[in-house]
């Protein structure tokens, strides 16, 4: 490439050769190609010729950088030797032996050395229940860790989890998922397909709660109302949509009383419309894990 300064005559070299003088080597339409950047050419077709061809090789360039970046996400993908894909995950016998790599999304709890955690990889998720981590691996675990996590799949009243945890390891990689709308699924057999995904729900109605002496509020602390905001209990709510209604939860290990979220919750009205995120849990039926509440666009 020669960049102006020291060619003083450009046309003494014809179309599609190159100064030999500046680079020290000859460049010539058989070997690299030449771009002089100012000066008189005066060949217009031969100027048009050589655009073009530095147009090409300008695309060709970005392709290949692409394909080059592409690689690696296909490689960061891919799961380790002996690492179940999810959908072998998924078809897995309930109190097999599973092991998986997956990305933390969110922590919900650490006691006693073991941590309960959200996780997701580019094909489903995987909720894991009390695996053995000390307070400082539970530090390094943040929103988008890898980790491999072997471990037995067991179903608590209808939520599928990684207990018994044997191995837990930190990787390289990561990976923070996107909230998948799923307010159409709701009442149908799909929804289940999502099971501890990241998701989101729009336009959904806020409905009377009801605790266990008959009084009426648009949440309740715990499922019956026996809780309190000092306590930093559950919080639970109704919501409905197209005629269902569906009872969400502010699980307060993974939102406790001083976020955003549950103080949205708590000054929730009957009949307000909001949009939520939260991860899919389930509990006899879907019973979300609520991380944010906004009123509904």
């Amino acid at each position: 490439m020669v960049l102006g300064g020291g060619i003083r005559n450009l046309n003494q070299y014809a179309p599609g050769q190159c100064p030999e003088d500046f680079l020290g080597a000859v460049r010539t339409k058989n070997s690299l190609p030449c771009l002089v950047l100012g000066g008189g050419i005066r060949n217009l077709k031969w100027r048009k010729r050589f655009m073009k061809k530095l147009l090409t090789m300008a695309l060709s360039l970005a392709l290949a950088f692409t394909a080059v970046g592409c690689g690696k996400s296909d490689d960061a993908d891919k799961k380790s030797e002996g690492v179940m894909t999810y959908a072998e995950y998924d078809a897995a016998e309930l109190k097999s032996e599973v092991t998986i790599e997956a990305y933390v999304q969110a922590k919900q709890s650490w006691w006693d050395n073991k941590a309960t955690l959200y996780t997701q990889d580019k094909d489903g998720a995987y909720f894991i229940y009390n695996m053995p981590c000390s307070e400082e691996e539970y530090a390094k675990l943040t929103t988008g860790t890898k980790i491999k996590v072997t471990g037995f799949k067991e179903e608590w009243s209808g939520e599928i989890e990684i207990m018994d945890v044997s191995k837990f390891e930190i990787m390289t990689g990561s990976y923070i998922a996107k909230a998948v709308d799923v307010t159409s699924d709701l009442g149908s057999d799909n929804l289940i397909k999502r099971q501890n995904q990241l998701v989101s729900f729009k336009g959904m109605t806020v409905e009377e709660s009801e605790d266990k002496d008959g009084n009426k509020a648009p949440y309740l602390y715990n499922w019956d109302g026996s809780g309190t905001q000092a306590d930093n209990s559950d919080l639970y709510f109704n919501v409905s949509k197209d005629g269902k209604t569906y009872t969400f939860t502010v699980e307060s290990y993974l939102c406790d009383n001083t976020t955003e979220v549950y103080k949205a919750v708590e000054s929730l009205k009957v009949g307000d419309v909001i949009d939520m995120e939260g991860f899919l849990y389930w509990y006899k039926g879907v019973n979300p894990h609520i991380t944010s509440v906004t009123k509904a666009k």
